[in-house]
């Protein structure tokens, strides 16, 4: 099968945007208790499958894979915790006063991803102890715990895009 193909590119990038963006989005809810803006979903989207593509024309092993994946993964999250606190606020309500004036609703006003996912959270009891990521406020690990969970699900996310990219090539 030609790899390079720009029908077969678009399809792998396609499969791997859907799949991964849906994943990293319903952690991210799950674990913030607040959906997720529209714009940063979109956003990340778009710089996903246009990288996936980007890098769609070959086989790659492991190391390549997981090296990619994981700042992808940081990125994401970081987008994703950016539009959160821009558009709910530190305590997951709506900002208001000037950040609105100086065009937060452009980045909001899309609508929002997720809501069901955070109602559930938030209906575990949870949701109030975990704010934007989990853990006690003020724990000192937390950053770090959060860090090693990234670079764990990149690491397994890598060996299993691996062995897709192995079964494709055969």
């Amino acid at each position: 099968m030609d790899m390079g193909a720009a029908g077969v590119r678009a399809a792998r990038a396609a499969v791997f945007t859907a799949l991964c963006v849906t994943l990293s989005t319903g952690a991210h809810v799950l674990l913030s208790g607040s959906p997720v803006p529209l714009t940063p979903l979109v956003a990340v989207s778009a710089g996903v499958f246009l990288l996936a593509f980007a890098l769609a024309g070959r086989e790659r092993g492991f190391l390549r894979i997981a090296s990619l994946l994981i700042p992808l993964e940081l990125a994401a999250d970081t987008v994703f915790t950016s539009g959160q606190h821009a558009c709910y606020g530190q305590a997951g309500g709506p900002v208001a006063g000037p950040l609105r004036s100086v065009g937060v609703d452009l980045l909001c006003g899309g609508g929002e991803v997720g809501t069901p996912l955070a109602r559930m959270a938030a209906h575990g009891g949870q949701a109030a102890a975990l704010p934007f990521g989990g853990g006690p406020a003020g724990d000192p690990a937390l950053p770090w715990l959060l860090l090693a969970a990234h670079v764990g699900v990149g690491l397994l996310a890598a060996v299993w895009l691996r062995r897709g990219e192995a079964a494709l090539a055969q």
